[in-house]
């Protein structure tokens, strides 16, 4: 069970103490890491290992150090990068990537890498202000998701409102959104390495295609749906671009946006909301996981489905489904299956990394 009074606790003093942190985790040395073994490319998708990933970077290997954030951005870059990028996921799979902070190990990590990717719109902030005060020489931080939407996009909402000044961080699971950033990544590692720029290209237009399988997948499962059933009511706001692309409603969060579980007349609010919709199902999370919406689905006579993954694959790192594409197809699948449509559609659609040349 998350620790909600905690979680709130850190919200409300993370602008206060972010910065001596930092200050803190400049004082202490940065000792250079011993290079680790690359894992090998898997000869086939049920033996795949994460191309590329590397615990600690390589200073001797040539090739671009890469750091990332949350686990669907990893995986993007590690399809783009494969073997010509040693890489490195800074938040853990499973964590609370809003009031995710780094620890001084990570500072080793970012002080080394050439590129850090992140997201941006409000969701890593702590690492990415950890990456900026340790920059190597030549070091980079690159964002994603203000190059992909403007600001008049911005999806703002019970656990993201306008007044809190971030919007909906989360892009990727609208998937024309992550073809976006596949794109900008190919780019900046094309720029960034010139000399392998052709193969960041075909590993790109090869996942591109993927995406692109992925998308048209989801949005014919999506219409299986009975129509009166295509409304999301879950616990944390994750899916606002989701449905705006694949013609579902999102009725509410349970959550709001200081991370504390609703209160008593909000939850009446969503029993209410629930039983004048006919909502079939709300959805709950394996990273927020909460007594109080499963009480709320109770009341409301709806099914209570608690295994939605918004940043955190499923399976193991190495594992076939470990990846964007299959945290995907698991999240639709859970859906579509608990509103009454039908997931055949996705069936042929491998979740499996595709730089496995």
């Amino acid at each position: 069970m998350v620790d909600t009074a905690l979680q709130t606790w850190v919200r409300k003093s993370l602008k206060s103490t972010r910065f001596s942190l930092l200050f803190l985790i400049l004082l202490v040395p940065v000792p250079l890491l011993s290079a680790a073994e690359e894992a090998p490319l898997a000869a086939s998708p049920s033996s795949i290992t994460s191309s590329g990933w590397s615990d600690a970077f390589e200073s001797e290997s040539g090739r671009l150090n890469v750091a990332t954030t949350v686990a669907p951005i990893s995986s993007i870059v590690r399809n783009i990068g494969g073997e010509q990028i040693n890489l490195r996921g800074i938040v853990p799979d499973g964590t609370n990537s809003h009031t995710f902070e780094p620890a001084p190990s990570d500072a080793r990590i970012v002080a080394q890498a050439d590129l850090l990717i992140a997201n941006g719109l409000g969701l890593e902030e702590p690492t990415i202000a950890l990456a900026e005060a340790n920059l190597k020489p030549g070091g980079e931080v690159f964002t994603l998701g203000d190059k992909t939407i403007s600001p008049d996009q911005y999806a703002y909402d019970f656990s993201f409102p306008k007044e809190g000044g971030y919007p909906n961080p989360h892009l990727w699971t609208n998937v024309p959104y992550a073809m976006r950033y596949a794109e900008l990544v190919a780019g900046k590692l094309q720029e960034r390495d010139p000399v392998h720029a052709e193969y960041y290209q075909d590993n790109f237009e090869r996942y591109l295609a993927l995406l692109e399988r992925l998308d048209e997948g989801i949005m014919i499962a999506i219409g299986t749906i009975p129509e009166d059933n295509r409304k999301l009511l879950t616990y944390h706001d994750s899916w606002a671009y989701f449905a705006q692309h694949y013609d579902m409603t999102v009725l509410g969060a349970a959550q709001p946006a200081d991370f504390s579980e609703p209160s008593p007349q909000e939850v009446a609010e969503f029993i209410n909301q629930i039983r004048a919709e006919g909502v079939p199902a709300v959805f709950g999370s394996e990273v927020f996981p909460s007594d109080v919406l499963e009480q709320i689905a109770d009341e409301a006579g709806a099914r209570y489905v608690d295994e939605l993954r918004d940043d955190d694959p499923p399976g193991d790192p190495g594992d076939p489904h470990n990846t964007y594409v299959g945290m995907m197809l698991y999240n639709v699948e859970v859906m579509v299956t608990a509103l009454g449509g039908d997931i055949q559609v996705l069936s042929d659609i491998p979740p499996y990394d595709t730089n496995l040349s």
